[in-house]
Formats: structure tokens, C-alpha cells, sequence
């Protein structure tokens, strides 16, 4: 009737409060612990972060990863968020609304492990190399880690060309694919994925690699296709 609790009259009667065992605490990391990693999604991951993906360095050592998914393609917010519960199972996805945007996260005290990528400044600032453990995953998965890159930093388009004749200027289009990245590390590790998969590319100014023979489109097309 008091609204007393009845952990609160056992205090009173006995002086002390019922003990509680602290939750055994979950490592879901695995490099630090023996858990199998799910490498096709976490492929298709490190694409994402390499692209579009930060990590920050919170309180007490916490880190948070965050992929900016754009809102105009809402079944990439759900492939960014599926990729991370596979990778970390025991790790809550969380979204915080941006402009145009959705920023797709978790929260992490091991997330330098999983990507040792991680450091100051942006990343076209700084050397980002691939761990030998990294490069045996993109080896095995390189069309997941080409579909994540893609999915963040490229685009499948048509392009659209004047061609000038005598009797009038003709135009015809075509679809290609173009990634457009500021660091030349993350676009090596792209056109590298590319030669292993055999689909040529051409670099098409400084920060962009164009994929547009009709043969290499098709590959593509095969296991990233348009954003949706």
C-alpha cells in the first residue's frame, strides 16, 4: 500500500541489500577472443568504412563506427546495418538522423581490431593499408569488398555522348560504373579487387575509376547492380 519494495524491507530487517552478480561480460571481438567471423559480410563491411564509414574515439575507450548511408536509398541503410549485426552479433546497430542522411553505428571497445585502418585525420591523409588478415578476406570475398566500395563511394549511371557526323551530331549512352575516392590507397585496393575479378577499369581523372566496357558493366552488374 506504502509502495515499499520488498528489497527495500529486507534492508531493513537485515542490513543488507540482496548481492548482484554482475552479467558475465560478452566479447564480441575476433581477433581478441575465439569467435568465428563472418567474412563475406564483413568483406562487404571494410568496403563501406573504407568508403563512407568513420570510427571516433569515445569515453572510457569506447570507439564508434558510423556509415553515412543516404536516405534516397533506404535498402542501403538496411544492407549497412545487416552487415554489422553479422560482424558483431552482440552489438546494438544504432541510426542518428543527419541532413540527407542516415548514420548507421555501433559502439565497440574493439573496433580498432576489426579495423586497424583506424587513426587521426581523414583518410586520404594518411597511409590505409590492408592487415594479412584483411587481405586473405578480400582475396576470398572480393566481390562483397567491391560491392561495399561501390555502395558508398560509386554509382552505376548512364552516360550519355555526342558523337559529331556530317549529316548531324549523333548521341547514344551506355551504363558504366564510377568510384570516386580522394585517397589513392583505398582506390588501389579498389582497382586491385578489380584485376583479381578480371573487369577492366580506366582511371578517369584523378579521384574517379570508370568501369564502361560492356563486358565489365555485366560483371558487375552481376553482384553489386543499382543502389536501391
Amino acid at each position: 500500500m506504502c509502495g515499499v519494495s520488498i528489497g527495500a524491507v529486507r534492508h531493513w530487517k537485515y542490513g543488507t541489500r540482496r548481492s548482484k552478480q554482475a552479467a558475465p561480460r560478452k566479447f564480441d571481438c575476433p581477433r581478441c577472443h575465439e569467435r568465428s567471423l563472418d567474412e563475406q559480410s564483413y568483406a562487404y563491411l571494410l568496403g563501406l568504412y573504407l568508403g563512407d564509414g568513420h570510427i571516433v574515439h569515445c569515453p572510457k575507450d569506447v570507439f564508434r563506427l558510423e556509415i553515412a548511408c543516404c536516405d534516397a536509398w533506404p535498402g542501403l541503410i538496411h544492407a549497412a546495418a545487416e552487415a554489422i549485426k553479422a560482424v558483431m552479433p552482440s552489438n546494438a546497430v544504432g541510426y542518428r538522423q543527419r541532413q540527407g542522411c542516415t548514420m548507421v553505428g555501433v559502439l565497440s571497445k574493439h573496433l580498432p581490431c576489426l579495423f586497424p585502418q583506424h587513426g587521426p585525420g581523414m583518410k586520404h591523409t594518411r597511409k590505409i593499408a590492408l592487415a594479412v588478415w584483411q587481405e586473405d578476406i578480400v582475396t576470398k570475398f572480393a566481390e562483397e569488398f567491391v560491392r561495399g566500395l561501390i555502395h558508398s563511394d560509386g554509382c552505376r549511371s548512364m552516360n550519355r555522348v555526342r558523337r559529331p557526323l556530317k549529316g548531324g551530331d549523333r548521341w547514344y549512352e551506355y551504363p558504366r560504373y564510377t568510384f570516386v575516392n580522394e585517397s589513392a590507397d583505398i582506390r588501389r585496393l579498389f582497382t586491385d579487387a578489380l584485376d583479381r575479378l578480371g573487369i577492366a577499369w580506366k582511371q578517369m581523372n584523378r579521384k574517379t575509376i570508370s568501369i564502361a566496357r560492356r563486358e565489365a558493366v555485366a560483371r558487375l552488374d552481376e553482384f553489386v547492380g543499382p543502389k536501391y
